[in-house]
């Protein structure tokens, strides 16, 4: 058997997005998986839920396809793409399920996304983000063949308090919520005239931010918009209601939160999320439902104590009688349906591993004793398929083996579940050491069986997230396993999925009791046999960053330490972040102006002085969430210290590098890590990083076979 290599992230495929038919007898899904280095192949695929045909590709790979959508009558799926385009627009396209070409619908400036079909199967929404410009010339409806989209502004004028995102400015872009034709056909022209392209109808033309389209009946469409008087700074969302026939909107309710995720049905009832207000970022997020006719709201999990989860959103089932939506859950994801008239408590329908998405379909009287159920999850011995759960049966069926060849040849570790005691409370956490019969070869980075391994600390990032066996950081922890180390990670108090107490535990306090939870769980594992606890290694990204930097100002346990995409200032950050200046607000229950030497000391740069651990420093050069200027303070102190450190810089990547990164910087950053790590441990005949060839032991570059399939379609 071979091991798990960092550069083996080219060979793995990842479902996502998966959606079952309306009958509840396929399930459509997106295959992703690098080509090169980079760029990604995502597709959409479609299989049975009897399991007994293997996927079959539905689009061609030509650009990146997302969002795969039912048509209610189950005939046609909706999808995005960038097929066709020079740049990164996704634009609608419809496709017939059982043979046929796909065909465009939009052609339009924003990009398109958060789609959406009416009831009747008529009309699709849509949100796109445009200029005021744009819209003034219609390049919201659709664009002159010679179309390029415009280059950042020079200078670039900031009229907002959160003013960009996800690797963007917004440049005076804002979201608007539109309906073009699901019979529509468009191509590009030379000179449009709107009128040529009245399939597309703006149902919000004004400078705000609107999001969420989600249809009642055929002529009701919902919507949100964060209101306030600063909409950037407040947590306030309006629910509108639009009534497409007579081109009115109606203001039927508000919610709180960071967001707001909606589901409607035909008699005008809607399910909303929502968090209380105050200090929003401790609080669980819970599901309510609004009649719109009475202006009565039921609370539905407000004695649940989960919050729902981030990559699930809450979904009326056929019967329309029930809600289905899912949380974290002790380090796995739990899906639950619940009355929508708030007669019972809300019930789990099943636990399985990392659920990254699901929905629900079925005959339209079907409830949670019958309904089917598609979702996509991953677990400890697979990086991710797609899976149908018969609530009547009670059978789950693994409709994909997308990585069965490349497991087959790898040799995959088995974490080991552990609890552990900290503070009195219980905390969970997993223990991954290499496996065994792997085929090392010379390589000086190959574990050796006859020695206890040296320990890798992973620190999640949030801080309120959770982590599992598998999800997002599956092959990172099997390559490091695979490299030699005892691999250590855990749920410290602060994270989500254990209760509301839990996740507020550490209120003005992420440092402090994040750590104890920690090294409680690293003193666990350190008395194990296997475990060569003076062999100690710390990485983490985001708040994981943060604490990896944290405990390398505050104790010297630690041979060497890698800290990524981290928050090192909490003022530097608190001013130059995106909208996650409300962490500070929320979670410190305090502002830089107010209470600026607190903050300093609770900062790892305020400790930066104290730190001799040999520190890498990893961050992305467009990271909107954490930006990269903290990190440059911290490096400046430990160089000014003498301290053994590396910036490394990422161009062109944000906040999600280690997720969605372009494969090879994803390679590059893992291989980083381990290289880092290698040169101070007493189990790794390697010098250190500082010491070695800018490239040795780095394959990031060198040529790799993509994921491609034959062409379908």
């Amino acid at each position: 058997m071979e091991r798990v290599t960092a550069a083996d992230y080219h060979d793995i495929a990842v479902p996502s997005d998966p959606q079952i038919s309306p009958d509840g007898d396929r399930v459509a899904f997106v295959r992703r998986q690098p080509n090169d280095d980079d760029s990604y192949e995502a597709t959409v695929h479609l299989v049975n839920v009897a399991g007994d045909d293997g996927p079959r590709r539905l689009t061609l790979p030509e650009g990146s396809d997302a969002e795969p959508r039912w048509s209610p009558s189950g005939d046609r799926i909706a999808f995005t793409s960038t097929r066709g385009a020079d740049d990164d627009r996704q634009q609608l396209w419809v496709l017939p399920v059982d043979g046929g070409e796909a065909r465009r619908l939009t052609d339009v400036g924003g990009g398109v996304s958060q789609i959406a079909w009416s009831p009747d199967g008529e009309r699709i929404a849509f949100v796109q983000s445009v200029t005021a410009d744009d819209r003034a010339a219609d390049r919201d409806l659709a664009v002159p063949d010679d179309y390029e989209p415009d280059e950042h502004p020079d200078p670039r004028v900031i009229d907002r308090t959160v003013y960009r995102a996800g690797e963007r400015y917004f440049d005076g872009r804002r979201s608007g919520v539109y309906v073009v034709d699901a019979d529509a056909t468009v191509g590009g022209v030379t000179d449009p005239d709107p009128a040529e392209f009245g399939s597309i109808e703006r149902v919000t033309d004004r400078e705000a931010d609107f999001a969420a389209p989600t249809w009642g009946d055929a002529d009701t469409l919902y919507y949100t918009e964060p209101v306030g008087d600063d909409p950037d700074d407040s947590v306030e969302i309006a629910i509108y209601a639009r009534d497409l026939a007579a081109g009115d909107a109606e203001r039927v309710h508000a919610t709180t939160g960071w967001g707001a995720d909606l589901a409607a049905t035909a008699d005008g009832r809607v399910a909303f999320t929502r968090a209380e207000p105050d200090r929003v970022s401790m609080q669980q997020t819970d599901l309510r439902v609004l009649d719109v006719e009475s202006g009565v709201v039921t609370d539905l999990t407000g004695d649940l104590d989960r919050g729902l989860g981030h990559g699930t959103t809450p979904q009326w089932g056929p019967d329309e009688e029930t809600l289905y939506f899912a949380t974290p859950d002790e380090g796995k994801t739990a899906l639950w349906h619940v009355p929508a008239d708030g007669s019972a408590d809300p019930e789990r329908l099943l636990r399985p591993g990392t659920v990254s998405a699901a929905t629900v379909g079925g005959e339209t009287d079907a409830g949670p004793e019958s309904v089917a159920v598609a979702y996509a999850a991953s677990e400890w011995d697979h990086p991710g398929d797609a899976f149908a759960h018969d609530a009547g049966d009670d059978e789950t069926t693994r409709l994909t083996e997308l990585n069965a060849d490349y497991l087959d040849e790898r040799a995959i570790g088995e974490p080991e579940k552990l609890r552990f005691e900290s503070d009195g409370t219980e905390i969970q956490g997993w223990l991954l050491t290499p496996p065994s019969g792997v085929d090392g070869g010379e390589s000086t980075d190959a574990p050796d069986a006859d020695e206890p391994y040296p320990l890798a600390v992973e620190v999640h990032g949030g801080p309120h997230a959770m982590w599992s066996t598998a999800g997002t950081m599956w092959h990172e922890f099997q390559a490091l396993a695979a490299r030699g180390y005892a691999v250590f990670w855990s749920n410290p108090r602060g994270s989500t999925g254990y209760g509301e107490k839990f996740t507020q535990a550490i209120e003005r306090d992420w440092g402090a009791v994040t750590m104890r939870d920690v090294m409680a769980g690293v003193e666990t594992v350190a008395d194990r046999p296997e475990v060569d606890a003076s062999n100690a290694f710390v990485t983490g990204g985001s708040f994981g960053g943060f604490m990896t930097a944290w405990a390398a100002g505050r104790t010297d346990y630690f041979r060497a330490a890698v800290s990524q995409r981290g928050v090192y200032d909490l003022t530097g950050f608190y001013g130059s972040t995106d909208a996650a200046y409300k962490l500070v607000e929320g979670d410190f229950d305090t502002v830089p102006s107010d209470e600026p030497e607190w903050l300093w000391e609770r900062s790892p740069a305020g400790h930066a002085d104290a730190v001799d651990t040999p520190t890498l420093l990893i961050h992305s050069e467009d990271d909107t969430r954490t930006p990269i200027g903290t990190a440059e303070l911290y490096h400046r102190i430990l160089r000014k210290n003498g301290v053994d450190t590396r910036f490394v810089r990422y161009p062109r990547e944000g906040h999600e590098l280690s997720r969605s990164g372009e494969p090879a910087h994803i390679v590059d950053r893992i291989e980083r890590i381990a290289r880092w790590f290698d040169g101070y441990s007493e189990h790794h005949d390697a010098e250190r990083a500082l010491d070695r060839p800018e490239d040795d032991g780095l394959t990031a570059g060198e040529e790799s076979d993509g994921g491609g399939e034959e062409d379908e379609e």
